[in-house]
């Protein structure tokens, strides 16, 4: 992929070196070891919303206290442009999905509000949990930040094969990044606070199958700026949309459980299997509207 003809984000927060300077997992008698920290982040990895829900949940299996709620704001940053390669790589998609949601929210009578993206490095303090490397990319609704710690494009090409090489990956990183703005898009229009009022009072299969359908739109929304800014700048090289469709199928619930613990758990999925999560996507590119992107209706997915 080229973005030769993206604007730069000003909205990017670089808390790479201090985050990496602080380091750890805070302590307790019911914190979470760093073995916890990666199981989580293998059975959840790849895009989420709030990672404390995931983090409470291994709680519950470890038996450990309600310390684990060691949220506090996001440190002060001043938001910017990164100089290095990779971080002005995120600006520039970052730049790319404001124009793109912001010209289809204007089109449909409405103000897009663009979220802050927060670059880190192994842990950084959030309203919504501790974040963790291994938890992988995800959207803290409480203070509307995208956090992402880029050793996970590494991982996403050397440890899950959602990409074939360096170049191949550049439009799997872009997705990557695409859908958690997707989750942001989902807040703006008032998507999650609904789905997480719905959660709070429904049973743990039944929250689990409300959230695959939150992650299958924000796939589908990732698919939804692809199309716009392919309309826009035509920015795709041949075998983009095949690698983001390789990525999709890498991160499908069914298959990472299977890597994880040999067997799958329909009833546990957080996110959508690997058809579906490429269906979803390639309905969002195919169309270019937020109207493809249904899931939450959708009878069958």
């Amino acid at each position: 992929m080229r973005t030769d003809d993206f604007r730069p984000s000003d909205n990017v927060e670089d808390d790479r070196e201090a985050s990496a300077s602080r380091g750890g997992i805070p302590g307790g008698t019911g914190g979470l070891g760093i073995g916890t920290i990666i199981v989580i982040g293998l059975i959840s990895w790849y895009f989420g919303i709030d990672p404390s829900v995931l983090l409470n949940g291994a709680q519950i299996l470890t038996g450990g206290g309600a310390t684990l709620q060691q949220t506090s704001p996001a440190p002060p940053v001043t938001a910017g442009t990164p100089n290095d390669p990779t971080g002005k790589f995120v600006a520039l998609v970052l730049g790319d999905t404001e124009d793109r949601w912001s010209e289809i929210f204007t089109a449909a009578g409405r103000t897009y509000h663009a979220p802050r993206l927060r670059l880190f490095s192994g842990s950084e303090p959030t309203p919504c949990a501790f974040a963790q490397s291994a938890m992988g990319p995800f959207y803290c609704p409480r203070d509307q930040r995208i956090y992402l710690d880029i050793s996970f494009f590494d991982d996403l090409q050397h440890k899950f094969g959602g990409c074939s090489n360096s170049n191949a990956c550049k439009f799997s990183e872009a997705y990557v990044i695409a859908h958690e703005v997707g989750h942001h898009v989902q807040d703006e229009l008032g998507i999650l606070p609904r789905v997480m009022q719905q959660q709070a009072s429904a049973s743990k299969p039944e929250s689990n199958r409300l959230q695959v359908r939150v992650e299958l739109q924000a796939d589908c929304l990732a698919g939804v700026w692809a199309n716009r800014a392919q309309q826009k700048h035509s920015f795709l090289d041949p075998g983009d949309v095949d690698q983001a469709l390789q990525t999709a199928s890498a991160i499908g619930d069914d298959r990472l459980q299977k890597q994880s613990q040999g067997y799958i758990v329909p009833d546990a999925f957080t996110h959508g299997t690997s058809e579906q999560r490429k269906r979803w996507f390639s309905a969002g590119f195919k169309e270019g509207k937020v109207s493809a992107c249904d899931t939450l209706s959708a009878s069958a997915l």
